[in-house]
């Protein structure tokens, strides 16, 4: 299985507050963000990353490349209007099996993923799994709904204080791409738009509760996150 890696975002909200660094590369617990994302990867088994990032970013391929010298990696630089685009741009590297999707925006447990994904296994005809986590601390969170199988049967407004949200990584397989032109053509803004969609499609989507994750997009997430990580990654 390969690794996706989402690292396009420009980080306005830090920008905003005096942080210059590439978001990705924004030091939490004296750590920059993508580094727990690629111990993540790495702990789980993982060797092959697809991660995009933006061209106004610098630092980033060096970074990964020298401080992960077991990962293998493929770097796209491209400015994307969302994440949904961001995806869409990593589709040729990620290969015809399924994958991991992920942010550098995530904080969670190292154990986490691997974790996660031997859970997704158990969906091994799903077009998608849905990390979904019960801690919600996001300004604009992802409500999700699923049954007592697991699947999802709502996600947003319409899972509205579920309990639930999305905890910002996933496995899908690459039978989503098939919605990339439909996902164009209705102008969708959002990868939260894009899951929407497949729901709406009835592709079959599933999802499989993690322990804690923390999202950092503003100043304030940087203290959270530093917290959690202090504390040994403690769910409560």
């Amino acid at each position: 299985m390969k690794a996706g890696i989402i690292a396009a975002g420009l980080g306005e909200r830090l920008h905003a507050a005096g942080i210059v660094e590439p978001k990705p590369l924004v030091r939490v617990a004296g750590k920059p963000l993508i580094d727990y994302t690629l111990g993540a990867i790495e702990a789980a088994g993982l060797r092959e990353v697809a991660c995009i990032v933006n061209e106004l970013s610098s630092g980033i391929e060096d970074h990964c490349r020298r401080t992960w010298p077991r990962l293998s990696f493929s770097f796209v630089r491209k400015t994307t209007p969302s994440s949904m685009e961001s995806l869409f741009t990593l589709s040729p590297l990620l290969g015809e099996q399924r994958f991991v999707l992920l942010t550098t925006d995530s904080i969670f447990a190292p154990a986490v993923l691997a974790e996660f994904l031997r859970a997704a296994d158990r969906h091994g005809n799903a077009s998608g799994v849905l990390a979904l986590a019960d801690f919600v601390d996001d300004e604009k969170p992802l409500w999700a709904r699923m049954d007592e199988h697991g699947h999802i049967t709502a996600l947003g407004a319409a899972a509205a204080n579920s309990g639930l949200v999305t905890a910002g990584f996933y496995v899908f397989d690459p039978v989503i791409f098939e919605e990339i032109d439909a996902a164009r053509s209705a102008r969708f803004s959002a990868l939260r738009q894009f899951l929407g969609h497949l729901l709406e499609r009835r592709r079959d989507l599933y999802g499989e509760i993690v322990g804690k994750t923390i999202d950092v997009d503003r100043p304030e997430d940087i203290t959270t996150a530093e917290a959690f990580v202090w504390g040994g990654f403690k769910s409560r």
